[in-house]
C-alpha cells in the first residue's frame, strides 16, 4: 500500500459518501484546526472506494480516513505517550475501551471506528489534539 493513487474529485467522494460528505469535512476541519496545513494522501485500499485517505502533517500521519456509504471509517494509532493522554482525558468511556482493548504494537495502539453523526467529530478531533500535544503539555 506504498503507491499513491489518483485523488478522487469531490463529485466522487460525494458519490460514495452521499450524506456524509459533511463529515468528511468535518474531519478534514478539525484535523486543519489542529495542525495546518493538513495533506490528502490517496493510497489503494481494499474498501468499497478503493482507495483509503491518509491526513498528514509534515509526513506524519495523522488519521486514516475511507469513505463509505453514508459515513466514514477514521482510524488513528497512538504512541504510549498519546495513549497514555487518551486515558486521562475527558473521551467517551467507549472510545477508551476500544483504545484499552486495541493490541499494543511498536508504532502504538491503533483503533478504526465509523463516524456516522456530527456528534462523533470532537471525539476525532480530540484524538487528534492528544496525538499531537508535545510531551511538554498535557491534555484534559
Amino acid at each position: 500500500m506504498s503507491t499513491t493513487v489518483e485523488t478522487p474529485n469531490e463529485a466522487e467522494l460525494k458519490a460514495m459518501l452521499g450524506s456524509a460528505f459533511t463529515l468528511w469535512s468535518g474531519l478534514v476541519g478539525a484535523a486543519e484546526e489542529a495542525c495546518a496545513p493538513i495533506n490528502q494522501v490517496w493510497k489503494p485500499s481494499k474498501s468499497a472506494f478503493g482507495r483509503i485517505c491518509l491526513l498528514q502533517y509534515r509526513k506524519r500521519t495523522l488519521l486514516y480516513l475511507t469513505p463509505d456509504q453514508e459515513e466514514v471509517w477514521v482510524a488513528i494509532i497512538l504512541g504510549d505517550r498519546a495513549y497514555g493522554l487518551a486515558m486521562a482525558s475527558s473521551l467517551p468511556a467507549a472510545t477508551k475501551r476500544m483504545l484499552s482493548e486495541a493490541r499494543p504494537y511498536a508504532e502504538g495502539r491503533g483503533i478504526r471506528f465509523p463516524v456516522s453523526s456530527m456528534s462523533d467529530i470532537p471525539v476525532v478531533a480530540k484524538l487528534v489534539e492528544i496525538k499531537t500535544t508535545g510531551p511538554d503539555k498535557v491534555a484534559t
